[in-house]
C-alpha cells in the first residue's frame, strides 16, 4: 500500500515539474510590444519569471521584456528601485511569475510573489490528502 501511495507522490511531483515553464513577452522597443508575435517560452527550469523595464528617456518611454530566473530579476528590480521615480531618466524594473504578466497593466491585482499559485496550492492539497490517506491506511493495518 505504501508503495501505491509513493508511486502516486511521484507521478504527482513529476507532473508538476512539466508546469515549470512560462511565457513571456520579449521584446525592446518604444511601444508597448504586448501582442502574439513577441511571446515566448521561456528556458524550463531556468527563467522562472517574467521582467519588465520601463525607461523614461529624452525621446520617450522604451520598453525591455523578457525571461529571466528569479534571483536575477529580483536582484536587478531592487537594484534600481531608486532610479524608478517615472520622471527623465528614470528606470523601472518588475518581476512577476505568471504567463504573460510582463504585459500591459490589468485592470484586477496581479498576485504577488508571497501568494502561492493556484496548481501549487492543488499540489500541496493533494499532497497533504495522499499523507493522511497513508496514515490512515498504516493505521488500519495495525490494528
Amino acid at each position: 500500500m505504501r508503495l501505491l501511495v509513493l508511486a502516486t507522490l511521484f507521478g504527482v511531483l513529476a507532473h508538476a515539474g512539466d508546469a515549470l515553464q512560462i511565457q513571456c513577452y520579449q521584446c525592446e522597443m518604444k511601444h508597448d510590444c504586448s501582442t502574439p508575435e513577441y511571446v515566448v517560452n521561456c528556458t524550463v527550469n531556468v527563467q522562472d519569471m517574467c521582467q519588465k523595464e520601463v525607461l523614461v528617456k529624452p525621446d520617450g518611454i522604451h520598453y525591455r521584456k523578457s525571461c529571466a530566473s528569479s534571483a536575477a530579476c529580483l536582484i536587478a528590480s531592487s537594484g534600481y528601485q531608486q532610479f524608478c521615480t517615472g520622471r527623465l531618466n528614470s528606470v523601472c524594473i518588475s518581476c512577476c511569475n505568471t504567463a504573460l504578466c510582463n504585459g500591459p497593466k490589468r485592470k484586477r491585482p496581479v498576485h504577488s510573489m508571497a501568494t502561492p499559485n493556484p496548481q501549487m496550492s492543488i499540489i500541496i492539497t493533494l499532497l497533504l490528502s495522499l499523507l493522511s490517506l497513508s496514515h490512515l491506511l498504516h493505521a488500519a493495518c495495525l490494528i
